[in-house]
């Protein structure tokens, strides 16, 4: 049996560091948009763009996740 090219435990050390750099830099790029001009005014508008902000990491996040817990090929039988 041939050995993965990322095995599933560097996939996950990877992954981590993928994880914690989108947070931080979502985090960030949020927070900068919703001290700016960018971000809604109303009260209303601001509790939506908090949800949907709030919610959309998670789309990527749980890719790198996905990605992280692939299992080996050799493990697929």
């Amino acid at each position: 049996m041939s050995r993965p090219w990322l095995p599933i435990r560097v996939r996950k050390l990877i992954g981590l560091v993928l994880l914690l750099a989108l947070l931080f830099f979502y985090a960030l790029g949020i927070m900068t948009i919703a001290v700016s001009d960018w971000a809604p005014s109303g009260q209303v508008a601001m509790f939506f763009f908090y949800v949907v902000t709030g919610l959309i990491w998670t789309i990527p996040a749980g890719a790198i996740i996905w990605w992280m817990q692939r299992p080996d090929e050799q493990d697929i039988d």
